[in-house]
């Protein structure tokens, strides 16, 4: 759509060598001695093997300072739910985001002291096959705020998302094996002069179909 900027991973990121997007039902070896019927057996499993998807659609947004508007609910109409880190306003703005999708949040430095009640300066979780971490001060690969980088190591996320700076960043972080994501700032308050979320698809323990929103701030 109009106004929408699109940025787009060269590559899936996926969450460690091991893990899988699919689950398959498969018969055991065949035995070359097996009868004719046997076979026969085997060849129908095989036809009715059955691969179960895990995706979501996820929208990842942050320093909105009250702001959630009609341009940012086009932009996430169709994802499942929405990552907040921090800065969110006030606790009314949260709910009328989470009336409209499922939120996560974190709370950010400019929110009051009720934000913080109700939201943790950290959110642990795991979507699908991918551990997510997120805060709203983390920093960067190689200069990360030291709690950051503390529950970094304690957590090994694949996806670690924080926000704060107002300025987009999309990242592979080689030392610690994830990929960090800073949304930019979603509101009209602050440094910024382009308003930027970010939405894209967990597949399995796979990251892509990363999407980038642009709007000019009033």
């Amino acid at each position: 759509p109009a106004g929408h900027g699109r940025f787009v991973l060269g590559r899936s990121f996926r969450a460690g060598a091991g893990g899988s997007a699919a689950v398959r039902g498969r018969s055991g070896p065949m035995d070359r001695k097996r009868s004719k019927k046997g076979c026969e057996t085997a060849r129908r499993r095989s036809e009715s093997t059955i691969f179960v998807s895990y995706m979501k659609r996820i929208g990842i947004l942050s320093d909105t300072h009250g702001t959630f508007d009609d341009v940012l609910r086009e932009f996430f109409d169709d994802v499942d739910e929405i990552w907040h880190a921090g800065d969110i306003g006030t606790p009314e703005l949260a709910d009328r985001i989470a009336a409209f999708k499922p939120l996560r949040a974190v709370h950010g430095n400019s929110d009051d002291g009720l934000m913080h009640r109700i939201y943790p300066a950290f959110a642990s979780f795991r979507c699908e096959g991918v551990e997510v971490l997120m805060t709203h001060i983390g920093g960067y690969p190689r200069r990360y705020d030291p709690r950051a980088l503390e529950k970094i190591r304690a957590v090994r996320p694949k996806l670690f998302v924080a926000g704060h700076s107002h300025i987009l960043r999309v990242v592979y972080d080689p030392v610690y094996d994830l990929l960090h994501v800073n949304p930019g700032a979603a509101g009209c308050f602050g440094i910024h002069k382009l308003r930027t979320a970010v939405r894209f698809t967990v597949d399995g323990d796979a990251m892509r179909d990363m999407e980038v929103g642009e709007w000019p701030r009033r």
